[in-house]
């Protein structure tokens, strides 16, 4: 009786370490020396679901949805353009980069929508001569007497400092900007950036060439609204946090000659 009475009393000894043991673990996370069991502490649910891959699919495809929907939205805006009627400013600003711009100033100052005309980003090796051997003779008068050349500009951002230099010359507060009906998104803010003390009034004008009321029928449409959009966005983002960088020494070529 005695011995059992003793192998009871080792045996409920044992479970009561055996209990400590484990209340050990479950509370530090940790075995004694002699145990042999290992114990790891779950990690948390939610640091694994903001790092799994489907998270990283769906972030990715909203973001892409998201820009699906803003180029829509730029694109439909750019074919609801429209040049408008009854206009009037002090100057007029052409962008080069087609005839139809020019050849829409043109017929802005010939009709008396501005005083002066600039044709902002001509190419240095074209002078006057060769640019008014392409007007028309109802322009010509106009072109001779009230139309300066901006031989400085190599893109929008020097279009528009080169848009402020002459309109800060002749003391002009509002302008009529001449361009393509894709590029007035970018060229209207990277203008109204330059000098946001001038009014701008958009003079969208339209290639014949591109029917972009039903721009997502072509495909010549779809990838030129592509790379206008994204040199939009990227101009969108750089003035939200900065001036425009990048000044051009703005030389004019007036009707008189001089510069």
């Amino acid at each position: 009786m005695l011995v059992a009475k003793i192998r009871l009393d080792s045996a409920s000894i044992m479970e009561s370490m055996t209990d400590a043991a484990r209340s050990e673990i479950a509370v530090t996370g940790r075995s004694s020396p002699r145990g042999r069991a290992t114990y790891r502490a779950p990690a948390p649910q939610g640091h694994h679901r903001l790092l799994s891959p489907r998270f990283f699919i769906f972030a990715i495809l909203f973001l892409l949805g998201l820009i699906a929907f803003d180029f829509v939205r730029f694109s439909d805006g750019v074919a609801r353009l429209a040049a408008p009627s009854g206009i009037k400013a002090e100057g007029i600003v052409a962008l080069t980069g087609g005839t139809a711009r020019i050849n829409g100033a043109l017929a802005l100052l010939a009709d008396g929508r501005g005083e002066r005309l600039l044709i902002s980003g001509v190419n240095p090796s074209v002078g006057r001569r060769e640019i008014a051997r392409a007007v028309d003779g109802e322009s010509r008068e106009a072109f001779d007497q009230s139309v300066d050349l901006g031989h400085a500009a190599r893109d929008t951002i020097g279009n528009a400092d080169e848009a402020k230099a002459w309109a800060r010359k002749n003391g002009f507060r509002s302008l009529i900007v001449v361009t393509s009906d894709y590029h007035m998104p970018r060229s209207m803010i990277e203008l109204t950036g330059a000098m946001p003390d001038v009014a701008l009034i958009p003079y969208p004008v339209s290639n014949p060439n591109l029917d972009m009321a039903r721009w997502w029928h072509h495909a010549a449409a779809v990838k030129l609204l592509l790379a206008e959009y994204l040199k939009y966005t990227l101009a969108r983002a750089r003035l939200a946090v900065e001036s425009p960088w990048g000044t051009t020494a703005a030389t004019v070529d007036t009707a008189d000659g001089s510069r």
